[in-house]
């Protein structure tokens, strides 16, 4: 192999393209390192760094700087970054299958050591990385590599079932996989490598190529509707305890991982008490206002400094820098205050809060019960019930789910309210501060036997604008188990325990505190296909609640005083070429469509520009919710002096009452010529869902 090219890119930071990792197998895998230049090294007596490893499947070689700080920031803080292209990905060798495979956290385990190893490296080694990067990061951890110093997991999750971007309480997610990241990784995994710095790229794109023999991600994922096996590798949840390194958890609460932050941080905690008697758990979570995205970018802000949060955290752990990071509280969260629910919103209403231990010192648990007249009160009340009607488009206010696509925060909930079984409290007398999980516990029986139910918590402020603080749902057929689902037997009642997503909230006084139930969330999950007509019951023999983790108005500590994101973010709606999502109603036919679109153009270097568009259109019919479909489009374009390729992979799911049909069809073309062509079909048996 030819000699990786160095390319000053900054000030103080040189790249090193297309470097060349052995794993244990005999594949390569490639990474390009972002390290201080030689100037920089020699005046601040940097012969050796900490590296930090990034390892996910998104092409190393289509960096955008411009929404990647941490490969300037670093170097310029005496750490190399190595960002790798997992195998089978981008420049890297071998075959890919599926994501968060045992091959690929093997691999991320190779991939670290062979970086310990290295001359221009001390022998620390950390991961960080968001999504897609905080799960593997987890993953290669719970190997416990032994040069692995630290991670930096943000916006990921620990359980790739219950939280990710596939299936929520059971039900199908619907836009996203295939409007944005299960499209996109068709389409991505057919694109070459640059030939600028892979001297092998031909041979590695045939590998690539030859690899589509397989199945796509999306038919695994729609092949496996409950939990089981296929999901559990992958789902650090299930075993904490092989994790020994230290981590620093991040997460947004407006991102589509809320829940795995706190939940890891206190089964890691736990573990490590039970394991180790004296000692300070090394570990601590960091939760904000954000969306998707590096909390320097993040919104709603707040945004903060994050890169200098992780230089004082790696600078403890790789340099043995005495800078107080592990004397401050370890859990740090934004308590959220309501305001008007502007889907375009910058920032977020509220202060951080700070706690000694997890769960917090004074938590308690407020019930409130459902009651006549649609309220919410403190005791059970008179047997009675209420009843609503399931309609399939309900869920638009709430927002669209964040795992990548970075705008569709809440609006007014109202507009879905109209369509929900509503209860509310009075006027508040004085705030209520929640942090952690709010549980909705139900009564209820339906026409149908397969259904299934959202719940809203929402803040209601005295203009009677409705604010979604957090939502939560479940397949009733799952009521008893993920694994196994049941059939209800139509009019039998039933109760159902629903986890409300992890939240940190202040009710003030003089708002309203809001529990409102649908049998949908669309576009984001798919539509269960019976009508029905669902009954809530109430009463001391049927208490149907909503429990409220509430705690003390202040914190058990001080928060950290963060430095403020010099970074410069405007709202979508004013970008050049900004996202779009609109929903449109035939007046006629009842049917309901909502489209999403993204588009992205950056350069990566002189020579190279890369233009990218996601799309995902669903609809759905609110008399017939059986025959909901989805479709969705990835376009990725990469384009050099005489030389354009473009991928493009389309899919399409359609759903009949018992069953789901699926059409993906993928094309590349090398300027306009077609150089590959594959599709695939199926159809699957609907679980119960």
């Amino acid at each position: 192999m030819p000699e990786p090219v160095r390319l000053p890119i900054a000030d103080g930071v040189q790249l090193i393209k297309n470097v060349i990792i052995p794993m244990r197998d005999g594949v390569r895998l490639a990474a390009d390192l972002y390290m201080p230049d030689p100037d920089s090294a020699r005046r601040n007596g940097w012969a050796r760094t900490p590296v930090v490893m990034e390892y996910i499947p998104y092409r190393k070689d289509e960096v955008n700087l411009a929404g990647a700080a941490h490969y300037l920031y670093l170097p310029r803080h005496g750490y190399t970054v190595a960002r790798v292209d997992i195998r089978g990905t981008g420049a890297s060798e071998g075959v890919n299958v599926d994501e968060y495979t045992l091959e690929e956290q093997v691999d991320g385990y190779d991939a670290i050591e062979w970086l310990a190893q290295q001359p221009w490296c001390d022998g620390h080694v950390n991961m960080l990385g968001i999504s897609y990067g905080g799960f593997t990061a987890l993953q290669v951890a719970s190997h416990n590599p032994p040069h692995l110093t630290s991670i930096i997991p943000v916006d990921f999750t620990d359980d790739r079932y219950t939280d990710d971007c596939h299936y929520r309480g059971g039900l199908l997610r619907m836009y996203y996989d295939l409007g944005w990241y299960g499209t996109r990784m068709i389409a991505w995994g057919a694109m070459p490598p640059d030939p600028e710095w892979s001297s092998n790229w031909a041979e590695v794109w045939e590998q690539h190529l030859a690899a589509l023999r397989n199945e796509p991600y999306l038919l695994k994922w729609l092949q496996h509707q409950t939990d089981g096996e296929y999901w559990r590798p992958g789902s650090v949840r299930d075993f904490p305890e092989r994790i020994h390194c230290p981590a620093f958890l991040i997460g947004g609460w407006r991102d589509g991982y809320p829940n795995p932050p706190l939940r890891l941080y206190q089964a890691l905690v736990e573990t490590f008490r039970r394991n180790v008697s004296t000692g300070k758990p090394p570990y601590k979570v960091l939760i904000g206002p954000w969306n998707h995205a590096w909390p320097s970018h993040g919104l709603p802000g707040p945004r903060i400094d994050f890169l200098r949060e992780v230089v004082r955290w790696l600078d403890y752990w790789c340099k043995d820098v005495q800078n107080g990071v592990m004397d401050e509280p370890p859990v740090v969260v934004y308590m959220q205050h309501s305001q008007a629910p502007v889907v375009d919103r910058l920032e977020t209403v509220g202060q951080w809060r700070a706690e000694i231990n997890w769960p917090p010192p004074g938590a308690q648990a407020q019930t409130l019960y459902l009651e006549e007249g649609q309220r919410l009160d403190r005791a059970p009340g008179e047997a009675g019930e209420d009843s609503f009607e399931y309609n399939p488009t309900v869920g638009v206010a709430g927002g669209l789910w964040s795992g990548g696509v970075q705008f569709g925060l809440p609006g007014d909930q109202r507009p879905d309210e109209a369509l929900s079984l509503v209860y509310t409290t009075p006027p508040l007398e004085s705030d209520v501060p929640i942090l952690g999980w709010p549980r909705v516990l139900l009564c209820l029986s339906s026409s149908a036997s397969v259904v299934g139910f959202a719940v809203s918590l929402s803040d209601v402020a005295p203009d009677g604008k409705s604010h979604l603080v957090a939502k939560g749902m479940l397949n009733a057929t799952r009521r008893t188990s993920l694994r196994d689902p049941e059939p209800l037997t139509p009019g039998k009642i039933v109760e159902l325990e629903i986890e409300i997503d992890c939240t940190a909230w202040v009710f003030a006084q003089g708002h309203r505190i809001r529990l409102s139930i649908a049998g949908a969330d669309w576009p984001n999950v798919w539509p269960t296909p019976e009508l029905a007509i669902n009954h809530v019951y109430r009463g001391k023999a049927r208490p149907s609640r909503l429990i409220l983790p509430v705690v003390p108005a202040g914190g058990s500590a001080k928060p950290p005083a963060f430095a403020p994101s010099t970074a410069s973010v405007t709202r979508h709606s004013e970008a050049v070429h900004p996202p779009t999502w609109t929903v449109s109603y035939d007046v006629l036919t009842g049917r309901a469509t909502s489209e999403v679109r993204v588009y992205q153009n950056f350069r990566v270097n002189s020579m190279t520009t890369i233009a990218r568009e996601f799309a995902a259109v669903c609809q759905v019919d609110a008399r017939d919710p059986a025959h909901a479909s989805a479709r969705g489009w990835h376009v990725c374009r990469v384009e050099r002096p005489n030389s354009i390729t473009q991928g493009r992979a389309d899919t399409v799911i359609e759903s009949t009452a018992t069953h789901f049909h699926v059409t993906i069809d993928l094309e590349v073309r090398v300027n306009e010529a077609v150089h590959i062509q594959k599709r695939w079909t199926g159809t699957l048996e609907r679980q119960l869902l």
